[in-house]
């Protein structure tokens, strides 16, 4: 049987508050094509249930991380990110995600990339997808990415060593400018109705709404959206309309296929008591805003890493749908809260703006804990590598 199959080496990790598969690029096809097919028979991609691979059916544990030696002088490793379609036949690179890249500097020590320099090992990622640089803190112990360690983060059971992520290089990370169209808000209109829409390139692009324009409080659980068919139509209008507005399409229809990983597209709201699709509960006085996001046509059941980057560097933007609804004192400080279906993430985001009004991301510091769960071998069809 063996004969008829191909072994790949993986490491399945969690990263955040997601789940993927890390390869070393050299087990991969250098065809594209083929490259593209080994990905989607890895995950058991198109299935809704993935019953035929490592994905987990859900666009949280669908993700892929591909790494190698740097070709950077001034990075250790390349990182390429890839989101594997569920049900549908598609391999996406436009964009990043912050959660798997928590666990790409673990991954890095641990498969001799990067030496280990306990107690603290930087790594410096270059992510080819955007171009940018991840700075990466890895605490580390006998030479090996350290698990053990008391921070917690909503949507992850238990504690994890704190992993720091500087994401500062990445404003304008695949339109080139923090404000993609150079404004705070920008007026958008589908048969008739008018929405505010801003939209916001840090980490990835996000395009950001008031909860109240969709008549939503906010704070719904994410199958309340999800399970609403109109809502969900109108949410995609609205962000392929924003998506053809940036140059992601040519025509909004063909944002479901031809892009359906970016924009996010981020619900806000002001901050407010509610409760967690886990069944706790998140004090206003406790958070900053509120957010409700979505990727690839899905709710996101907690709250992406790059996503927290771009709500943080929308909260420095004067007028912006976040800063608008953010909590005034919040406004005056570095860190802030986000509420999101699972819990709450804090950023650390610092701005500068010059004399021409133009804003610098300075500083967008983030906390996450990731580790090794499987390492081994993937079997995969020979026929695919033809």
């Amino acid at each position: 049987m063996h004969s008829e199959m191909e072994q790949l080496k993986c490491t399945i990790m969690r990263g955040g508050t997601s789940k993927g598969i890390y390869i070393n690029n050299n087990e991969l096809p250098e065809d594209f094509e083929q490259k593209d097919r080994v990905i989607k028979a890895i995950f058991g991609s198109p299935d809704l249930r993935q019953i035929d691979g490592l994905g987990g059916a859900d666009p949280v544990t669908s993700k892929l991380a591909i790494i190698s030696a740097s070709s950077r002088s001034d990075a250790d490793i390349d990182y390429t990110f890839a989101q594997v379609g569920i049900d549908t036949d598609v391999v996406d690179y436009r964009g990043n995600c912050g959660n798997i890249s928590s666990g790409v500097g673990p991954y890095a020590i641990d498969q001799g990339f990067v030496e280990a320099d306990s107690p603290l090992t930087t790594v410096k990622i270059n992510q080819t997808n955007t171009g940018k640089m991840i700075i990466a803190k890895v605490p580390t112990v006998e030479g090996k990415a350290a698990v053990e360690g008391d921070l917690v983060i909503d949507g992850v059971p238990g504690s994890g060593a704190k992993i720091t992520l500087d994401f500062s290089d990445t404003q304008g990370a695949l339109t080139g400018a923090l404000l993609p169209t150079g404004n705070p808000i920008d007026e958008v209109e589908i048969e008739g109705k008018k929405y505010n829409i801003s939209l916001v390139d840090a980490g990835n692009p996000v395009v950001f709404i008031n909860a109240e324009e969709l008549n939503l409080k906010g704070t719904e659980k994410p199958s309340e959206i999800e399970g609403n068919e109109i809502l969900m139509n109108e949410i995609e209008r609205i962000r392929g309309v924003a998506a053809e507005k940036i140059g992601f399409v040519v025509k909004w229809e063909l944002a479901a296929s031809e892009s359906p990983y970016i924009p996010f597209f981020a619900i806000i709201s002001p901050a407010a008591d509610y409760t967690t699709y886990l069944g706790q509960q998140v004090k206003g006085n406790s958070i900053d805003v509120v957010s409700r996001l979505l990727f690839m046509l899905k709710m996101h059941k907690a709250y992406p890493v790059t996503g927290t980057v771009c709500t943080g560097a929308a909260a420095m933007v004067p007028g912006s749908v976040v800063w608008n609804a953010l909590r005034d004192e919040a406004k005056q400080r570095e860190k802030i809260v986000i509420g999101h279906p699972a819990g709450a993430i804090p950023i650390e985001t610092a701005a500068e703006i010059s004399n021409e009004g133009k804003i610098n991301l300075k500083k967008a510091a983030i906390y996450r804990t990731a580790r090794k769960i499987m390492e081994g071998n993937v079997f995969v069809r020979k026929s695919l590598f033809v």
